[in-house]
């Protein structure tokens, strides 16, 4: 059974919670860990690539999009819509509303919740959901001034 940590901020814009996201996928990242970056929205992921290049000053962290299952993949993180890699990454990264069907097979699974109410809600959800499948995630709150 993995690990979840949530990762939870007040911040109500969906910048802040990204960001959160793209510091957790560096610290896996320079941790040798292999993530999945699971998004069923195809906008918001592309917010989150993009925000990868540029979220901190001299920061790296190599990533490409997972465009099908059996596609070679050569970077530490994968950003995916929907599409699971043959290989089980070391963790899943989660931006989506709900729980990765991956995400249960996985290490580790990192999980963002922010101030905004409909995400708020649907985070509560999974955490709920996480505890119902005997797992106790970790509460990790976050200030405005460390994002």
């Amino acid at each position: 059974m993995p690990q979840v940590d949530f990762y939870v901020t007040d911040a109500t814009d969906g910048k802040a919670r990204l960001q959160l996201a793209c510091r957790v996928a560096e610290k896996a990242y320079l941790a040798g860990l292999r993530v999945l970056v699971w998004c069923r929205a195809a906008d918001e992921l592309a917010r989150f690539d993009e925000l990868l290049w540029t979220f901190a000053d001299r920061s790296f962290v190599p990533h490409e999009t997972l465009a099908a299952s059996d596609a070679p993949v050569g970077s530490p993180v994968i950003l995916s819509t929907g599409t699971e890699p043959v290989d089980l990454p070391d963790a899943v990264l989660n931006l989506d509303t709900d729980i990765p069907p991956i995400a249960l097979r996985t290490p580790r699974v990192f999980e963002f919740i922010d101030g905004e109410a409909t995400r708020r809600a649907a985070g509560r959800e999974r955490f709920r959901r996480y505890r119902e499948q005997g797992l106790d995630p970790n509460t990790h709150k976050v200030g405005a001034a460390s994002l």
